[in-house]
């Protein structure tokens, strides 16, 4: 359980160093310009170094299956209770995709490894790959709908070097591509930078926020649906399909991350009120400490 806590505290170091940091500077620091260089040119070295390291194996792509599978059912429900709870364009894209973008990488792997040991990381590794495209394309229509028209938020989806660079480096993986050590360390140089400026950037916008004047409501429905509806429905998924447990136990844990940061990069990309969305991922965050305690006694019963 030591490994657990110890694999969450690890990146509140980078949060509290970027909160320090605007407290310090304040306007001095442009939040939208950490934003643009992190989306547009350090993610694209993270999502190739991600996808590049370890060949992906078609084999086990049945685990992220259920995965899509499950979030795609929650999103239709999200999107049709969210449609009567929020009349706010902005809260309506918030309430319908932040609970189901989860931080599965950095998060999702090391808790897994935690749990399950080393056997989980195949199958960590191909959920978050797709987790990358609901991201990239779920997340940034509807966070993009929370300022523009349907029509650009399709088109900001394809203007994203990040989708291409994961449909790039699929390509190249299942060809067979094996990079060298050079480029490895190269691409892994711009990965860590990108995590790092990522956790930074959160930490920049966390400062400032005040919780107490972010809707109830949006709050409520966001972590009931995180940490009640959505592992409720994964279980009753999971406990009828014949599958390894420890696969489904891989697949339950995932969905149980809390908010990714990846959730305050689409926010503040498109304007679509990234305060309320970091304080929704940093108090997710806290929620979550307790919750996967929780849910390793869930396991034993999937």
């Amino acid at each position: 359980m030591s490994s657990i806590i110890f694999s969450i505290l690890g990146i509140y170091i980078f949060i509290v160093m970027g909160f320090i940091a605007k407290m310090s500077f304040k306007e001095q620091i442009d939040d939208k310009t950490i934003t643009l260089i992190n989306v547009y040119f350090l993610q694209v070295f993270l999502t190739f170094w991600g996808l590049l390291i370890r060949p992906i194996d078609i084999t086990l792509l049945y685990a992220p299956s259920i995965y899509l599978g499950i979030v795609v059912v929650l999103l239709i429900v999200s999107a049709l209770v969210a449609k009567k709870l929020f009349s706010s364009q902005k809260e309506y894209s918030i309430a319908t995709v932040a609970a189901l973008i989860g931080n599965t990488g950095n998060l999702g792997i090391p808790i897994n490894i935690a749990i399950f040991g080393e056997e989980s990381i195949p199958y960590t590794t191909v959920v978050n790959l797709v987790n990358v495209f609901v991201v990239y394309t779920v997340g940034v229509f509807y966070y993009s709908r929370g300022s523009f028209d349907t029509k650009t938020s399709l088109l900001n989806i394809v203007k994203l070097p990040i989708l291409w660079a994961a449909i790039l480096a699929i390509a190249l993986s299942i060809y067979g591509y094996k990079p060298s050590g050079v480029v490895l360390n190269t691409l892994m140089m711009g990965a860590y930078a990108s995590m790092t400026m990522q956790l930074f950037l959160f930490g920049i916008y966390l400062y400032g926020t005040k919780i107490q004047e972010i809707s109830k409501t949006l709050v409520i429905w966001v972590l009931t649906f995180k940490f009640l509806l959505l592992p409720a429905i994964a279980f009753l998924v999971l406990i009828n399909i014949e599958l390894d447990p420890i696969i489904k136990g891989i697949i339950f844990i995932e969905l149980m991350m809390p908010l990714a940061v990846a959730n305050v990069n689409l926010a503040s990309l498109y304007d679509c009120s990234p305060r309320v969305v970091t304080a929704l991922v940093f108090i997710s965050s806290f929620v979550f400490l307790g919750a996967i305690f929780v849910a390793v006694e869930v396991l034993t019963y999937l």
